[in-house]
């Protein structure tokens, strides 16, 4: 049982990434971000199909990589670095049978043929595909050839396992029962595994912590219900569906604290003082119709319990169908809106 460490910086052009990660036995990081933020290049630099511009990787005792000074010291050959890559894509060898497939792996790292088929067909039966060891990839689901990957990912043993949005092509359903899957086998096996996602259901049901990349830098890490609920990032925030503001802490006539926001967005915010910049975070849920500052709705879509309004100030809020239609709701419409202090997180800005 290993763990995985990096420290890296990979420059390209204007792009630049900086990144510090840790995975220990056993446990699955998520990494999220939006496209070009820098996470399938950090994937490659982990595997060994790039080498960064500066920085380290260490797998246990052992340094992958190693660059300082524009000086590569250490850079390990993917073959060689015990580390499985397993993507959205398969990439099952065609030519041969799922046993086959799987069996590669540890005939790769020398078992003997008629052992290495032993394991490929317990690593199979684990994946629930006991039965079609014989099958070539073209006979199989693509469901089923994303099992035959990660047998053939986990048969090989890699002391630290890279997940690049492996359920990213399969149906709902297919898409639980590999998570379920995933989760058990690096339990089990206790592999230190890198998980990259744009799915925050990944991200609930899988990782142990979670780190945001935003333009190539780590914005805010931890463990996924601590991030997902009280994000510090807009990008976290969005992927949550939680409401997130910025602005100034202003004192109200009646003597209590609120932070002004743009478009005339107020938010109450209790134990605070006035002054300084801060940022709230709140739930669409808790946001009421009636009261409060003036918005505009600026689009309409569904929610996961009724009809979600996105306002001026780009603030959330989940309304009942009903209650949508008894007020008319539509784009252009003005309305009122309020949240209680209670249901505020506040976070001050330095």
């Amino acid at each position: 049982m290993t763990s995985l460490h990096a420290e890296v910086a990979v420059r390209r052009g204007a792009f630049a990434l900086d990144v510090t990660i840790a995975a220990h036995p056993g446990e699955i990081v998520g990494v999220l971000g939006p496209n070009g933020a820098g996470k399938s290049t950090l994937l490659a630099v982990l595997a060994g199909h790039l080498v960064p511009s500066a920085g380290v990787v260490r797998v246990g005792e052992r340094t992958l990589t190693a660059v300082w000074d524009q000086r590569v010291e250490s850079a390990v050959r993917p073959e060689h670095r015990s580390v499985g890559l397993l993507g959205q894509d398969p990439l099952v060898f065609p030519h041969l049978s799922a046993r086959e497939n799987v069996a590669f792996g540890p005939r790769a790292t020398g078992t003997s043929a008629a052992r290495a088929r032993v394991v490929a067909d317990e690593w199979l039966a684990a994946v629930g595909l006991a039965g079609l060891a014989d099958r070539r990839p073209d006979a199989l689901s693509g469901g089923q050839r994303q099992r035959v990957a990660l047998a053939r990912a986990l048969a090989a043993e890699p002391a630290v396992l890279l997940l690049d949005e492996p359920f990213a092509q399969l149906d709902v359903r297919t898409a639980a029962e590999l998570r379920e899957l995933v989760r058990e086998q690096v339990r089990r096996t206790r592999t230190a595994t890198v998980l990259v996602t744009h799915d925050v259901l990944d991200a609930v049901t899988l990782a142990d912590r979670v780190v945001v990349l935003h333009d190539g830098q780590v914005v805010e890490q931890g463990r996924p219900l601590d991030v997902l609920t009280d994000p510090v990032h807009p990008f976290t925030a969005a992927l949550a569906g939680v409401n997130l503001v910025v602005g100034t802490l202003v004192a109200l006539p009646d003597g209590s604290t609120a932070l002004a926001g743009p478009d005339g967005v107020v938010v109450p915010c209790a134990s605070q003082r006035p002054g300084g910049r801060a940022q709230v975070t709140f739930s669409p849920s808790a946001v009421t119709i009636g009261d409060g500052w003036s918005a505009t709705v600026v689009d309409l879509e569904p929610g996961t319990t009724g009809v979600r309004l996105r306002t001026s100030g780009d603030v959330l809020v989940d309304l009942p169908p009903a209650q949508v239609a008894q007020l008319g709701l539509h784009v252009g419409a003005q309305v009122r809106l309020s949240v209680p202090a209670e249901h505020v997180r506040v976070r001050p800005l330095t």
